[in-house]
């Protein structure tokens, strides 16, 4: 009983992130653009303002996707988004 109870909440994992994947492609597509930077970098970058934040990488990828139809990116998801692309960038410049 227990092995089907962790199957089923393996399965609801697996389809979040199937359904978040989209929005979290257009992010780092996004950030891509911005920065400018690799797929590999812009992905890293997601990662590490979620971290910061302390909100799951969907969240903070789909308010980054939200800008772009006129919705304000939450203060902190902003700072830590600056912040991040403050530190690709120095980090480029070595």
């Amino acid at each position: 009983m227990a092995e089907v109870a962790e199957l089923r909440a393996r399965n609801t994992q697996l389809g979040r992130a199937l359904a978040s994947r989209p929005v979290i492609d257009q992010a780092r597509g996004m950030v891509m653009a911005l920065a400018p930077c690799s797929s590999e970098r812009a992905w890293d970058l997601l990662v590490d303002v979620s971290q910061r934040c302390n909100l799951k990488l969907r969240y903070v990828a789909a308010a980054l996707v939200a800008t772009t139809k006129g919705e304000v990116l939450p203060d902190q998801v902003q700072r830590e988004l600056g912040r991040a692309l403050r530190r690709l960038h120095t980090a480029d410049r070595r």
